[in-house]
């Protein structure tokens, strides 16, 4: 997929790029890695950085509360929730669409999601549910790759043919489940007749047991960027009624707000 790549000092030119900084989160990002609590060695290890640097790194986490440490273990404090916070407040999308999924999700009485593309991977960014209890391990923040997900691959429409050509052509397709389509002609199809089609419906290729039905979210320039989607255990609801039921809602819920992207 067209992946963002991390930038370092000389692409970013001269003084601008802060080395240290970019040190700093890069351990930072490590927690969200793995759900232990992580020593120093495994993060020095995992960030590519001598012990001694890794060390600096987490003491001025630790000084400015966002890890907490028992001598030997590192773990993330409930104050790094403010980054996230203050994203979920200041972004346009999310502020627009919260009401939109909570009317979405009590009109079709299933849980409805939204989602932003980040690289090769797809990341939720606001859920709603009729009883605003949300699925196990599915919540803001959780990742799936976009290649097999209804909204990433809806958001990978915005690319044209030949870009998306050749990042399917140099990704390496990890299959999710035995469903998943990893074959890279057979994909680049897929998208692209789903982008004609302006949804996309992936059926246990992401998660055991699950399917979701997805539509671009436009900016009132045409511009895609985000996604919404519907998704419900196979057992309960067939694609059929994901394209009879859902997809109607979905459609009526992001032409809503095209008009309010800026």
């Amino acid at each position: 997929m067209p992946k963002l790549k991390r930038v370092d000092g000389e692409e970013r030119g001269g003084t601008d790029f802060i080395e240290s900084l970019d040190r700093g989160l890069r351990v930072f990002e490590l927690f969200g890695a793995d759900a232990r609590p992580m020593t120093l060695s495994d993060l020095a290890k995992a960030a590519d950085l001598p012990r001694a640097t890794a060390r600096r790194i987490l003491f001025t986490l630790e000084r400015a509360g966002y890890v907490a440490s028992d001598g030997k273990l590192f773990t993330l404090t409930p104050r790094v929730l403010a980054l996230a916070g203050s994203y979920l407040s200041s972004n346009q999308v999310v502020t627009i669409l919260q009401p939109v999924l909570d009317r979405l999700s009590s009109a079709a009485r299933e849980i409805s999601s939204l989602a932003i593309l980040d690289g090769d991977e797809v990341i939720f960014i606001a859920r709603s549910s009729p009883a605003r209890v949300f699925s196990s391990g599915i919540d803001l923040g959780y990742r799936l790759p976009a290649f097999c997900s209804s909204v990433g691959r809806v958001m990978l429409g915005k690319f044209s043919n030949v870009e998306l050509e050749a990042a399917i052509h140099a990704a390496n397709l990890t299959p999710m489940t035995p469903y998943t389509v990893t074959d890279k002609v057979l994909l680049l199809a897929t998208i692209i007749t789903d982008r004609e089609k302006g949804y996309s419906l992936v059926d246990r290729e992401a998660e055991p047991g699950f399917r979701s039905i997805a539509v671009p979210i436009r900016r009132y320039d045409g511009t895609i960027a985000a996604a919404i989607n519907m998704g419900a255990h196979v057992d309960r609801v067939s694609t059929g009624e994901m394209i009879d039921r859902f997809l109607p809602l979905l459609r009526e819920a992001a032409d809503s707000v095209k008009s309010q992207l800026l």
